[in-house]
């Protein structure tokens, strides 16, 4: 789930950005945690750390592109997209090394697009991959494309998005090799990446690629628990 910081003091234009993350997050098989600041003071209290920033511009008191200056102070990486009416501040942005801007009002087509180039630099940036060895060569594959692995035989298979991936490993050496946080064990044969978990019924998982995984009776108590903490308690 990626963790997305909406700094903007208009009410409307912070629920319609945060319904076009919704819209786009549906359309692409995401999951966006949004936090919403009303003014960019809030924001940068405790030098806070997201995966994108949208930010308007004209704000009262700290402006949004002072705002931006003090973040790059400590935090020179995460994508900035300025959302704004003042477009006459697009080259000035460079300066803060803003990712982008999107002009108000903002249409969904519009969003989408700039969506779609801050999410390649957001996977850039992470480089968390897994390295599959199987019978034809390696399979190097993003670590959120892993939609879960199961045991089969002496064998895993990992399901990504674009379809399986059979290897010989162990499911202990695949857990060591994946980043923590993101993988809950449902049953000793099954490891989902929560990112992709859709829907949850009873004893069973509705995962993205329209899998239905099961919990294990001993796995399910401490599964659910570390589920519910990854979506923030709200189970």
């Amino acid at each position: 789930m990626y963790q997305v910081a909406i700094v903007e003091d208009d009410n409307e234009a912070a629920a319609a950005l945060t319904s076009a993350l919704e819209r786009y997050g549906s359309a692409r098989e995401e999951q966006f945690s949004v936090t919403h600041f009303s003014a960019p003071d809030e924001f940068l209290m405790g030098e806070p750390r997201f995966d994108l920033i949208f930010m308007d511009i004209d704000m009262p008191g700290l402006d949004g592109m002072e705002a931006a200056g003090l973040l790059r102070a400590y935090d020179t990486e995460t994508p900035l997209i300025f959302v704004t009416n003042l477009a006459q501040y697009a080259l000035k942005g460079y300066e803060v090394d803003a990712m982008d801007f999107i002009v108000k009002p903002v249409s969904y087509g519009t969003f989408a697009v700039h969506m779609d180039k801050a999410m390649t630099r957001i996977r850039h940036a992470s480089g968390e991959t897994v390295v599959i060895g199987t019978k034809d060569g390696t399979r190097v594959a993003s670590t959120r494309d892993v939609v879960y692995i199961e045991v089969s035989g002496h064998y895993l298979t990992y399901q990504l998005v674009d379809g399986p991936v059979r290897t010989r490993q162990t499911m202990s050496s695949a857990i060591e090799s994946l980043p923590e946080g993101q993988f809950v064990r449902i049953a000793n044969s099954c490891l989902a990446n929560m990112a992709h978990i859709k829907a949850i019924r009873g004893e069973e998982l509705q995962m993205s690629n329209g899998d239905v995984l099961y919990f294990s009776r001993p796995k399910r108590k401490e599964a659910m628990a570390t589920i519910s903490k990854y979506l923030g308690g709200s189970l």
